[in-house]
């Protein structure tokens, strides 16, 4: 039985593949943690703008569970829509309702520092995993110790690849 779940900071994920050179196939991305490490739930936290319901589809058809933030306009025409808060309350939700086994926290931002302390202290993290060594918050390094992994190798496992058409 897949007990994990997985809650996913989604423009972090998607930019710190970017900031590797690589974009992520979340297809292949969705199998991998339900083979990897077992996650059965896979929350994916992300900014809600209507014109992109096609990429929505489609993450949700890969079996993600999407959790939608409205996203507000920012000065330099670009959307924001942080997603922080929704993420660490649902985790706490899942936690306290005992729906969970372990769970794994994608981020490289330090502002999940004091959930993944709280996971840890519990016995119920199994891993963060942070899109980029380089650009991940020191604290969550700290915190979850041992269990980080960094997405930096994993390129050749999760990388989209584009379908050749002729």
């Amino acid at each position: 039985m897949n007990k994990n779940y997985a809650f996913i900071d989604s423009q972090n994920l998607n930019l710190g593949t970017q900031s590797l050179g690589w974009k992520l196939d979340y297809n292949r991305f969705r199998v991998y943690l339900k083979e990897k490490y077992k996650v059965g739930v896979a929350y994916l936290f992300i900014g809600y703008i209507p014109e992109n319901q096609d990429l929505y589809d489609s993450l949700q058809k890969a079996g993600f569970v999407l959790k939608f933030k409205p996203v507000l306009p920012n000065k330099d025409g670009g959307h924001k829509g942080n997603v922080d808060a929704d993420l660490v309350l649902q985790t706490m939700i899942d936690f306290y309702e005992k729906n969970f086994e372990k769970a794994l926290i994608v981020s490289s931002d330090g502002d999940f520092y004091s959930l993944a302390k709280f996971l840890y202290k519990n016995n119920r993290l199994e891993i963060v995993m942070s899109p980029h060594k380089s650009t991940c918050s020191t604290l969550l390094k700290k915190t979850a110790k041992e269990r980080i992994v960094f997405m930096d190798n994993l390129k050749k496992k999760l990388a989209y690849k584009r379908k050749n058409t002729v």
